[in-house]
């Protein structure tokens, strides 16, 4: 989200600077390289946090169910004196 502010605060000059000095540091062949690269890393990045987050609402899930089941049934007739 900081990258995405930094990026509106910047002007127009300032971000075609930024990608003229991309292109003298990498060159006209290399920048498609490097999209397809962080475009496979961000992909992988989101595979990985899908897993994780699916792994952990399996482990709520069944920490859930493990505590009810190991809750004493209720007296259904209700409480003795």
């Amino acid at each position: 989200m900081t990258t995405m502010m930094l990026l509106f605060a910047l002007g127009g000059s300032e971000v075609l600077l930024i990608f003229f000095a991309i292109l003298l540091l990498f060159g006209g062949r290399k920048i498609p390289e490097l999209m397809r690269g962080i475009g496979k890393g961000i992909r992988e990045f989101n595979a990985a946090k899908s897993t994780i987050e699916s792994e952990l609402k399996e482990g709520i899930r069944e920490a859930d169910n493990k505590a009810q089941q190991q809750q004493p049934a209720s007296n259904i007739d209700g409480p003795r004196s």
